[in-house]
């Protein structure tokens, strides 16, 4: 806004409802978290099924004490995520026949009527 139109940072920042301060903050990316990341990316490349659960517990470990939201945070900003598992089209082996109970009446190998007198106890 402040390109198109020439007006001071105070008056741009009034108009539109914003802080001056939030318009100046620059984040600051910390030494320890550029390492943990990379760390976090090695271990989920090295092994594509783990999580950032899983991934915490392997840091937690190596002797790295670190928060779980802090590594999943880590984790979602490297843009990693566990890998699906591709369904597998068909069944490799050959199905076998339904079996038919030789009498319509016997299900489980023994008569219903039977049952019904049993269930009256």
């Amino acid at each position: 806004m402040r390109s198109q139109i020439a007006i001071s940072e105070r008056r741009a920042c009034s108009l539109v409802g914003l802080c001056r301060a939030t318009l100046r903050y620059a984040p600051q990316c910390s030494v320890e978290d550029a390492e943990l990341t990379e760390r976090i990316r090695d271990i989920a490349l090295e092994r594509r099924r783990f999580g950032y659960r899983r991934v915490h517990q392997l840091l937690r470990r190596e002797g790295i004490e670190v928060n779980h939201k802090k590594v999943y945070r880590l984790y979602r900003k490297a843009g990693l995520a566990v890998r699906k598992r591709k369904r597998r089209k068909g069944v490799m082996l050959e199905r076998q026949p339904l079996t038919l109970p030789a009498q319509p009446h016997l299900v489980d190998g023994f008569c219903h009527g039977l049952a019904r007198e049993w269930s009256s106890h």
